[in-house]
């Protein structure tokens, strides 16, 4: 028996001109691979893939907006327009989010899109069911040690190329209109 078709929480307008790639129970911290993600949203693919990789350089940082509690501040990262100047370089999760970004590249160089022209249309990180360990804390008791697994999907879309606003027809005057014209 086959696996069923992955489901998405968003699907592209146009499926033909899109290419998705998701990972399920990905073994990473939830809340740096969410801000990586987010990082990324709306981005051209080859824009992407180079800040992804000056993040891994130390180049670039990701930003982390919503879950910043106890982030340090960087210079870095008043550069990539934050507000409160703290970011990081999540390693494994920019490796992770990078390797997610290939995959649906590849995926839509098989359908033949145009690779330059792409952008990252929907990117979304769900928290998965946590791994649960325990540690042994002092006087013989035992408190738990979980795991943050996500899940990752992702869709890479073609730009719409915008249509050319037709020329306004010149309306009809009257006879009046005309004759004041001339005049």
């Amino acid at each position: 028996m086959g696996r069923a078709k992955a489901k998405y929480a968003s699907e592209p307008a146009n499926a033909t001109k899109s290419a998705k790639a998701k990972g399920t129970d990905l073994r990473v911290h939830f809340k740096n691979t969410r801000e990586s993600a987010m990082a990324i949203k709306k981005m051209g693919y080859v824009a992407a893939k180079k800040y992804l990789e000056d993040v891994l350089e130390h180049k670039r940082c990701i930003v982390f907006r919503r879950f910043c509690g106890g982030v340090g501040r960087t210079a870095q990262a008043k550069n990539e327009g934050s507000t409160n100047g703290q970011g990081r370089w999540p390693k494994k999760s920019v490796e992770l989010v990078l390797s997610m970004l290939q995959n649906a590249a590849s995926n839509a160089e098989v359908k033949g899109l145009d690779m330059e022209n792409l952008y990252v249309s929907h990117v979304q990180v769900n928290q998965a069911q946590k791994g649960r360990r325990r540690t042994y804390r002092a006087h013989g008791r035992i408190n738990a040690y979980m795991s943050c697994p996500c899940h990752i999907e992702l869709i890479l879309s073609e730009r719409e190329t915008g249509v050319q606003k037709a020329e306004k027809p010149t309306p009809k005057l009257t006879k009046r209109q005309l004759a004041s014209i001339k005049a």
